[in-house]
């Protein structure tokens, strides 16, 4: 809080340095994703670190703008794999999906 008791807002970031990644390899993993899901919420966090507003993607793509906040929290919380849509109607990822995708580094604590 400041001086007049107002919260401070933080604008919502992609933080792409904690993966190791920047925001153009995150574009290159939005175009090559496989499932047009993942491609969408990847390519979402790009425009993002390119300045748009969550709310203007969803706008644009007619997703709840919190739908978009979420993604950018999951990526932020877990990894650029939480985005990730693995087609397993059973809910279990397949063992090559384990793999980690060209750019994505682990991260350490």
């Amino acid at each position: 809080m400041n001086t007049l008791g107002w919260q401070r807002i933080e604008m919502l970031r992609v933080d792409v340095e904690k993966w190791g990644q920047s925001a153009e390899q995150m574009r290159q993993l939005a175009l090559s994703a496989e499932h047009p899901r993942s491609r969408e919420r990847l390519m979402a966090l790009y425009e993002i670190c390119g300045g748009k507003s969550a709310s203007q993607i969803g706008r644009e793509s007619q997703r709840n703008p919190q739908t978009v906040m979420d993604w950018v929290h999951r990526y932020n919380e877990a990894s650029p794999l939480a985005l990730l849509r693995y087609s397993d109607a059973r809910g279990v990822i397949p063992p090559f999906a384990r793999l980690r995708p060209a750019g994505i580094r682990q991260r350490h604590s």
